[in-house]
Order: C-alpha cells, then structure tokens, then sequence
C-alpha cells in the first residue's frame, strides 16, 4: 500500500461524510439553492487565489525541472481553468472579477487557507504537496460520484461544475499530486512523515467543513 492510500484510509470516514453532505447530495441533484451554489462560488474563487500560491511555492521547492515546471503549470491552470469557471458563473450574477476577489472570507475558508499557508511556508516538498491533495482527491471523487455513469443533462442547474471535477484532467492532476506525495514519503523521515499525514487530515476535515459551510452560508457571529 502506498503513502497516500494509508492517507486516504485514515481520512477514509472524513471522506464518507462529505458524499453525504447536503451540500453535497443537493448540488449532484441539481437542487441546491441558487443563493447557496452562489456563496460556495464565491468563496472557492478565493480560495483558489490561496491555492495557486500554495502551487507556486511547490514550484520553488522542487528539487528537478520536471516537478517545478508541473506545479507552475497547476499555478497556471488553478487561475485560467478553475477560477475561469468561477468567473462565467460571476458573469451570470452580474459580477466582475474584481467583485469576486473583494468576496470576504468566511471563517472557515480562512482558517483552511491559513492552514495551508502554514505547512507550505515552512514544509518540505512532500508537506507542500500534501496539504492540497485532499482538495483535488476530494473534488476528483465528489465529481465523479456525482456524475455516476452519465454525463449531466444541459439543463441541470450546475452541469458545467460537474463536468470540470468529474474530467479525466481533473482526476489526472490527483494521481500526479498522489505520485509526488509517494515520493517524498520514499525518503521522508518519521516526524516528516507525521507531519504530512496531519497536514493531510486537518485539510480532509477542512473540506467537510467548506460544503457545511457553504450550506450554511457561514458569517462571521460579529
């Protein structure tokens, strides 16, 4: 078994629950509340700013050409593929991209952004990798449980956002991020090795915490 498939198990009923979310089931049958879809929107636009960074520091890390130019190609298509999406659903709600990036952060979304800043400030490759995995293995998944067999009919509500997550791109940038933690963890000590497998799970629980959030429509309380 590999690095990240003891990961993966570890986080196996963190990742359970979030098939189940609300969010979660409603967004797969097309009936989540514009106005919920809108905030989760929103704040996953910012979020994405975080994670480019996170991208652009596993490019400065690495240690080969091979892996700094892929993690500056995530940079590249986290800002031009994902936020791309964002900003066409911005469109419809008669928003600019600069209204989207002045979208304050709900706690959550700044605890998880402040989470993984920390590891990748001072982690090693592997750490940096790590702390954004769940992010794409979760998307990768959820897109892909929710998609089923069949593609989404054009009139589902949030076809184009399961179409993106449930791609064979999407699950490919998972399986290289997988093979870049597995790597790492070939010569990573005990205390790194405890140290991403933390960074692992806290940002699992984050995930969990981003739909509930979203279902929410969390605020900060003052």
């Amino acid at each position: 078994m590999t690095f990240s498939e003891q990961l993966r198990n570890r986080a196996a009923p963190i990742w359970a629950a979030q098939l189940k979310h609300p969010f979660v089931v409603a967004l797969g049958k097309g009936t989540l509340p514009a106005k919920k879809f809108q905030y989760y929107i929103l704040q996953d636009a910012r979020y994405l700013e975080e994670l480019a960074r996170i991208f652009a520091l596993g490019s400065a890390k690495a240690t080969d050409g091979d892996t700094a130019i892929r993690f500056a190609k995530l940079v590249e298509d986290t800002i031009t593929v994902e936020r791309g999406l964002h900003e066409s659903y911005g469109k419809q709600w008669a928003l600019s991209p600069k209204d989207m990036r002045s979208t304050p952060l709900a706690p959550t979304n700044y605890a998880y952004c402040r989470h993984m800043r920390s590891v990748a400030q001072t982690g090693t490759l592997g750490e940096i990798t790590v702390v954004a995995l769940p992010c794409a293995w979760v998307y990768c998944e959820v897109g892909h449980h929710l998609l089923g067999k069949e593609a989404p009919k054009p009139s589902h509500p949030y076809h184009e956002w399961l179409q993106l997550y449930g791609s064979p791109e999407f699950a490919e940038v998972t399986r290289w991020m997988r093979e870049v933690v597995d790597r790492c963890a070939k010569t990573a000590g005990r205390a790194e090795k405890a140290r991403m497998e933390e960074a692992f799970l806290i940002s699992s629980q984050y995930e969990w915490m981003f739909w509930d959030m979203a279902w929410r429509e969390e605020q900060w309380p003052i």
